[in-house]
């Protein structure tokens, strides 16, 4: 039930305890875990090449569908979903990740270890987001042709290349056992957390969901940081002020727009029933100042 007395300190608390409670309460559960984030779609037969290449070597894996629906070759939106969503898998889950704009290129494909965690994908952005916030502890190039297909497309490395070694990996073989080890992450060219300027963050919207919301790079513990719990914050999204962050939808009239801290520990901007990506568009600059006294 929500509880307005919350600080914003709390909330984020609050938001990460759900996040380890779900790791902890399931922490010795096996590596069977596959998960598929793509650009597919699921009109064509992608998806279940891609399946089908993993139950042929791993017959035992239990595939969960992210989502096939990142929008084509949008890279930010990819790595968005993957941050956003590991959270919430046991530990030895296996994180299929591929948005590959730049497929058949010498771009690499990496296995990365986050928290327990595994995660294949081309290098090119998709693992950013979630390497900003915890550091992989393991990166691994993958080289080694013996647990791919024997024959490559240059066009569908999620079949040839990464649903194998998802599989192998899921059957045991160990993270080094793939290729060497790889120095960092390409990062994307957005920042993963707002600037502090003084009293006052400068953000930029990360990502905008299907209802239109603008999600920012403004992160809860920034919020927390910059009221320290005596200060009023007030927003400002590209000169439109929004006045200060609300809890709800509820808080503000139908077609008004407000600030909220979504679920995913963000600042968040919406139109109570309403797009606020169609009003304000996705490449305003979001700021939030805080005010003296209470």
């Amino acid at each position: 039930m929500h509880d307005p007395t919350l600080t914003l300190a709390q909330k984020g608390e609050q938001i990460a305890r759900l996040g380890r409670n779900r790791l902890s309460a399931i922490d010795n559960s096996p590596m069977s875990i596959i998960t598929l984030t793509t650009d597919y779609g699921t009109r064509d037969a992608y998806v279940a090449a891609v399946k089908g290449v993993i139950l042929g070597i791993a017959p035992r894996a239990n595939i969960v569908d992210v989502t096939h629906e990142i929008e084509p070759q949008n890279v930010r939106h990819g790595a968005f979903v993957l941050w956003q969503t590991a959270r919430w898998f046991p530990r030895g889950t296996i994180h299929v990740v591929v948005v590959d704009p730049g497929v058949g290129s010498r771009r690499r494909i990496l296995l990365g270890r986050f928290g327990g965690q595994y995660v294949l994908a081309p290098d090119n952005g998709l693992l950013s987001f979630i390497h900003e916030e915890a550091p992989a502890d393991l990166l691994r190039v993958v080289e080694q042709r013996k647990y791919m297909l024997a024959e490559h497309s240059t066009t569908f490395h999620g079949r040839d290349i990464i649903a194998p070694v998802a599989a192998h990996l899921a059957n045991g073989v160990p993270p080094e056992a793939f290729g060497p080890a790889a120095e960092g992450v390409e990062p994307l060219p957005i920042p993963f957390r707002a600037e502090r300027k003084g009293d006052e963050l400068r953000g930029a919207v990360l990502h905008v969901d299907r209802f239109g919301t603008l999600i920012t790079n403004i992160h809860v513990d920034q919020l927390a940081s910059l009221s320290n719990e005596r200060r009023a914050l007030s927003v400002n999204l590209g000169g439109t002020e929004l006045g200060p962050i609300r809890s709800a939808f509820f808080e503000v009239a139908v077609g008004e727009a407000l600030a909220f801290l979504g679920s995913g520990g963000l600042l968040e901007i919406a139109i109570n029933r309403g797009r606020a990506a169609d009003r304000f568009g996705s490449s305003a600059t979001v700021s939030v100042r805080a005010e003296n006294g209470r």
